[in-house]
Order: C-alpha cells, then structure tokens, then sequence
C-alpha cells in the first residue's frame, strides 16, 4: 500500500507542473539565494524536536531580503525512519521593492517524514499540512485580520553516494528532490497548484549527523490570480544536522 501512495504522489510531482503550464500564462523571472539549517533531535525513544531557519535574498540573487522563516516542532518517533511532527512557523515576507511595509504570516503545520535506505540510495519523504494565517495588508500598510488557507505540501527525495554505497562520514553525495504545493481552503480559487520545488545539488556528509548540500533550484508558482507565475532561479545551500540525545547506558 504504501509503494502504491508513493508511486501515486510520484506520478502527481511530474504531471502537475505540466498540467499548470497548459493553461496560457505570463511568467516573471527572479534570481535568488537560500540558506537554510535544519536541525533534528531525537530526546527519547519515542520524542524529539524540530528545527528549521531559513533566510533568503532575492533579485539578482543578493539585492534585497525576500523572507526569514523559523520552524519548531516536536517529533514523535513511530520508528526509527518513520515520523510525526507538529509544529509552528513564523514566516516575515519582506517588503516587495518600492514598499516598507513586512507582512507576518503564521503557520500550524503537521507532518509525516519518513526515509529508507537501499543499497547505492537513500529515499527521503515528507507529507505536510499547513494552516496559514496571512496577515492583510493593502497600500503598503498592515491592516487588521488575516486571510487563511490550508496548503498540503509532498516532498520525494533522493540521495545517491558519490563513493561507496552508503551515506556514510566524508562521503560526497548527489541529492535530487521534488516537491509541490496545492492550496485549498474557501479564499483559493485560482491558483489550487500553488508551486513546485525541483532542487538538483551536490552535499558533502561530514559526519554521521552532518551534512550540507548547494545546488540549483527552480521554484515555479502560480500567483494568485490564476494566470500569472513566477519562476524563481534559486542557489540553494542547506545544512542538516541531527543529534541523539538518549542515554546510552
């Protein structure tokens, strides 16, 4: 059952983009860079904690800051490559250029991650729910309120060692990754296919618990409006980094 949902969610990645780019639309460009740090830590058997920060830069890649994002969560382990979490993001939406004003946006989210190891490859997935509440704003001011919608975001991973078989310490790595985004909620009514990620890089695992990845994404969303998208070019460097926090007695 599961190879079935996985395949599914795999069909759905490659044909929605081309689903969304049929209709007839107008693309804008951006160059940007992301930095981002991801940190699990695993507190018991069955509990641990979630962290994700994230900045980010936009037009000519390092013009003006675009968002800064922070993610806690806490994690209950069902097994060792299967988990739950749940948790809140802050996210500050820099003004667009020509305006001051930063908008808030908050987020519940919940989600399930899970990884598995074969032999020359490690898969990674995630299933995430988000609650987002945008604050309003009009005329470059803030106003009272916010507009909410929910977003299920479907991440596929893949990680293939450049030497060895295994992701182990001082291994360079390949790491291709997918991800996309569908909006609904009552406030949703012409962009259902918010956005897709497709990220291709190189990382470097340091450690058994550390590793970094840079490489190209593109981002392609459909704004608001239904007929007009942005494709952003995007160098992307993360660092991961887990710890276990268990007594080893």
């Amino acid at each position: 059952m599961c190879r079935c949902f996985t395949l599914s969610l795999v069909v759905f990645l490659i044909t929605s983009p081309c689903v969304a780019q049929s209709v007839q639309r107008e693309v804008h460009h951006r160059d940007q860079l992301w930095l981002g740090y991801f940190n699990q830590t695993r507190l018991t058997n069955k509990f641990g904690c979630w962290l994700d920060v994230h900045y980010r830069q936009t037009d000519h890649f390092i013009d003006r800051p675009f968002q800064f994002l922070v993610r806690p969560a806490v994690t209950y382990f069902i097994k060792d490559n299967l988990r739950f979490n749940v948790g809140y993001t802050f996210v500050n939406h820099f003004p667009a250029k020509g305006l001051n004003t930063s908008r808030p946006e908050h987020r519940a989210w919940q989600q399930v991650w899970w990884n598995q190891k074969y032999h020359g490859l490690t898969t990674l997935q995630w299933l995430r729910l988000e609650q987002r509440f945008n604050h309003k704003i009009a005329n470059d001011v803030l106003e009272d309120g916010y507009n909410f919608n929910y977003r299920l975001r479907y991440n596929m991973a893949f990680f293939i060692p450049l030497r060895g078989k295994e992701l182990v310490a001082k291994t360079p790595f390949m790491a291709v990754m997918n991800e996309v985004f569908i909006n609904f909620g009552s406030k949703i009514v012409y962009n259902t296919f918010d956005q897709n990620r497709f990220f291709a890089g190189l990382g470097y695992q340091f450690t058994p618990h550390l590793n970094a990845q840079l490489g190209y994404m593109n981002v392609f969303q459909q704004e608001a409006t239904g007929n007009k998208y942005m494709s952003s070019n995007v160098i992307r460097f993360f660092v991961f980094h887990t710890l276990d926090l268990r007594s080893q007695d």
